[in-house]
């Protein structure tokens, strides 16, 4: 008789009993897995309206749920300025000269700049080579942030409000009609994808100003903007395809005579986003009240746009307030 065999014998019930053992522990594994406690992201968790802090979606990162980023200040933030102010016993005295080490007037600054050769104080004849990009005193001593109605910093006023108005997000495509010096494109640039921003502008110290002191001074020369001089509401040169999600307009459009407007309207509602895309234009829009409401509306409806109604923009930082007035491509 041959002897019994060696080593480890498995049985058939045993195998099917050790699969049946695998399959159920796997299930309880995969069932405890699946109804984790852990957070949802942000997208799930979050209505998409804006709240009213101000925070708006920031899909900068690329990912499905992006982080969120405020654009304008809430009253808690301004409630804790106030706050620091007192903890330090701050207060803001009265036509008081700020007592610097060399405290001067912006015109006292530029003679300084012109009797030192710039602020390096190099005296050769060709001391502005020791710099690749030269910039002229006139830029630098911020002559140009005079040149508006209210002061410079209401420029992050105007960019928090047009980004909450149209829930602007990092890869939009934004078009500026008559830039300047970038008082409000500066915060578009800083924001927005590298050559997302475009502005069509015709001053040509403000041109000069934008690109030899604002964007190297606020470090914002690698994101490329596309700034381009030119008049007349020529918007050829930013090319037949581009497609914008905001396009604006802050205090231009009531300097220009009705016809160029009219004639400019035609040409951006045809690089306007379809229903999606917006304009905004502020201070009013006489071009189009001066024709009377049915007018209007019909002409606007002949170059494919809607009037969407009004905004009163009340600043929470600043003591003034706008009108901006709201148009939308309705024709794909």
């Amino acid at each position: 008789m041959a002897p019994p065999p060696r080593g480890l014998v498995i049985t058939v019930p045993f195998l099917v009993l050790s699969l049946l053992g695998a399959a159920i522990f796997l299930f309880f594994l995969f069932f405890s897995l699946s109804s984790c406690s852990c957070p949802a992201p942000p997208s799930a968790t979050r209505s998409s309206a804006v709240p009213s802090s101000g925070e708006v979606p920031n899909d900068s990162s690329g990912s499905a749920g992006g982080s969120l980023e405020k654009f304008r200040a809430s009253f808690e933030d301004v409630d804790w300025v106030k706050e620091q102010i007192r903890a330090n016993g701050l207060h803001m005295a009265d036509n008081v000269l700020r007592k610097g080490i060399n405290p001067r007037t912006r015109a006292q600054q530029l003679e300084d700049l012109r009797n030192f050769k710039g602020i390096s104080h190099y005296e050769e004849a060709d001391s502005s080579n020791h710099t690749a990009l030269p910039c002229p005193g006139e830029l630098l001593v911020e002559e140009h942030h005079s040149n508006y109605g209210e002061p410079w910093a209401g420029g992050r006023d105007v960019f928090e409000f047009l980004a909450d108005a149209t829930h602007l997000k990092p890869d939009s495509r934004v078009l500026e009609i008559g830039c300047g010096t970038l008082r409000v494109g500066l915060h578009f640039i800083r924001y927005l994808k590298p050559s997302h921003f475009h502005c069509l502008e015709k001053d040509e110290l403000s041109l000069m100003a934008a690109f030899m002191y604002e964007l190297p001074s606020q470090g914002l020369l690698h994101k490329r903007p596309l700034i381009v001089r030119g008049e007349d509401m020529d918007f050829t040169k930013f090319g037949s395809k581009e497609a914008y999600d905001l396009i604006y307009a802050s205090a231009v459009f009531l300097h220009m005579p009705d016809k160029l407007v009219w004639a400019g309207l035609e040409r951006l509602a045809s690089k306007l986003k379809p229903y999606s895309g917006r304009i905004l234009v502020s201070h009013n829009v006489k071009f189009c009240s001066r024709l009377g409401g049915e007018e209007c509306t019909r002409r606007l409806a002949t170059l494919g746009l809607e009037y969407m109604g009004k905004h009163t923009h009340d600043s929470l930082l600043f003591n003034h307030y706008e009108i901006w007035f709201e148009f939308r491509h309705s024709k794909a």
